[in-house]
């Protein structure tokens, strides 16, 4: 059976990576090489990003809680484009707010037919 982290590997990590790159490209005015230079991909990486071929997921974003990770993730640009925070900073902010907000879960179960774990969901603790 797979983690939650593994979920967050294959699935989250690539969504963040789209969505703040296409955030940072066309609000930010950044070119697709500088993005590639702060995640440490190729710059053909960040066009498929841009070009929804890498990072998509359909069952993320037709979810009602998609346009909260959304602002979060124009938050998080926001801080890298003008340089008060950093790409890594900013992507396990992301990550957190995946878990938080419950897509974790979503994705976890719709990928793996299970519950996930305890540690895949949102917990009281978390959300204060």
């Amino acid at each position: 059976m797979k983690i939650p982290c593994e979920i967050v590997v294959w699935y989250v990590l690539p969504m963040i990576r789209r969505e703040v790159s296409k955030e940072l490209v066309y609000t930010h005015g950044m070119t697709q090489a500088e993005v590639a230079r702060r995640f440490g991909v190729t710059d053909a990486a960040i066009s498929q990003y841009l070009k929804k071929k890498r990072g998509g997921n359909s069952l993320v974003d037709d979810n009602p809680l998609y346009p909260q990770f959304q602002e979060e993730v124009r938050i998080s640009a926001a801080k890298i484009a003008e340089g008060k925070s950093d790409f890594p900073t900013e992507m396990c902010r992301l990550c957190c707010v995946v878990k938080k907000t419950g897509l974790l879960a979503i994705i976890y179960k719709a990928q793996t037919g299970s519950v996930p774990p305890t540690c895949g969901k949102a917990t009281v603790d978390e959300s204060a």
